[in-house]
């Protein structure tokens, strides 16, 4: 079985790799923001502790993490973010990392791993082969802007956050540009896949 990882800056058309490669090539695509998401509902791996840390006002009506409540106050303070991360990003890895030996078990031929946070988490390390979407980053702000409808100021605080093009290229074995047409994009994701 083949394990894939997929990055890129935000805007890069990850979304669109993942969905091609899971049509094309029958893929299972696990996706880190999502497992996050999971992770955190009542009776999972990271819902309790979360209640631990963060207080019972974090909790909505219905049981669940309010999330919007929990944003502001991981984002009021890089302590807290900290915090957050330290009982998310382990119960993500944890969960992905099982999914990846039931697709294995289940005789499947290639899963695919996406994560925002790919290169700062070390999912290269359980992963056959990482791949950088890339896209110039005047496209990218377009697309975040038309798509998303970010300003430009929110624009430049994520890239500031992420790993710089140079960084992605030096860590990662194949670049898939996505600077041009989907048709173009696919072509190079089908001369990759037959290697």
């Amino acid at each position: 079985m083949r394990v894939i990882g997929v990055t890129g800056g935000v805007g890069a058309g990850k979304s669109t790799v993942l969905e091609y490669l899971e049509k094309a090539y029958h893929a299972e695509v696990i996706q880190a923001d999502q497992v996050g998401h999971e992770v955190m509902e009542p009776g999972q791996a990271a819902y309790d502790e979360i209640l631990n840390v963060f207080g019972n006002e974090v909790r909505a009506e219905d049981g669940r993490i309010d999330r919007e409540i929990l944003g502001d106050v991981v984002f009021a303070g890089e302590e807290m973010r900290r915090k957050l991360n330290a009982i998310v990003h382990p119960a993500v890895k944890q969960e992905i990392l099982r999914r990846i030996a039931q697709a294995q078990a289940e005789k499947k031929d290639c899963v695919v791993v996406e994560a925002a946070l790919f290169l700062e988490e070390k999912y290269d390390a359980f992963c056959d082969e990482t791949w950088y979407i890339y896209t110039a980053e005047n496209r990218r702000r377009s697309r975040l802007k038309a798509s998303r409808g970010y300003t430009d100021e929110r624009i430049d605080r994520i890239f500031g956050s992420q790993k710089t093009h140079e960084e992605f290229l030096k860590r990662c074995g194949c670049v898939i540009d996505n600077n041009g047409a989907q048709e173009d994009t696919c072509r190079q994701i089908d001369k990759r896949m037959k290697r």
